[in-house]
């Protein structure tokens, strides 16, 4: 069943809230980050190899062994399913052709802390309505 149309204008004022008062949040939930499937077949190819190791280890009573398989199955799995990291401009060429570091973006404490403070104090006014 498709939404109405007050239903999709509402829908649509929301989500300008949400990128408004949260925009980090609102990347992170419209990003859709895919990983190759490379990254998981050797983090499965080495859950593998660390599982054998694990085995071996336990087999030959060699506890280095097995705590060299674990950490080599632990790392394999970390690797497949952690973000990539993100390669981005390593600064910012000058006319004269120097390259000088990206000025890091300053965080915003103003508009969290407005956030928060919004939301006590509708809080505080329901609280006030309810007695």
């Amino acid at each position: 069943m498709p939404l109405s149309e007050y239903e999709q204008r509402v829908l649509e004022q929301m989500e300008r809230q949400l990128t408004s008062d949260d925009p980090r949040l609102a990347n992170t939930l419209t990003s859709r980050g895919r990983r190759s499937i490379s990254r998981y077949v050797l983090g499965s190819g080495g859950v593998v190899v660390g599982l054998l190791l694990l085995i071996f280890g336990v087999v030959a009573s060699r506890a280095w062994l097995g705590v060299l398989g674990f950490i080599v199955m632990f790392a394999a799995v970390t690797y497949a399913v952690a973000r990539p990291r993100a390669t981005g401009p390593a600064g910012v060429v000058r006319p004269d052709g120097r390259v000088t570091p990206s000025p890091k973006p300053q965080p915003k404490k103003s508009r969290s802390a407005g956030f928060m403070t919004r939301l006590e104090q509708r809080w505080q006014k329901r609280r006030d309505s309810d007695r």
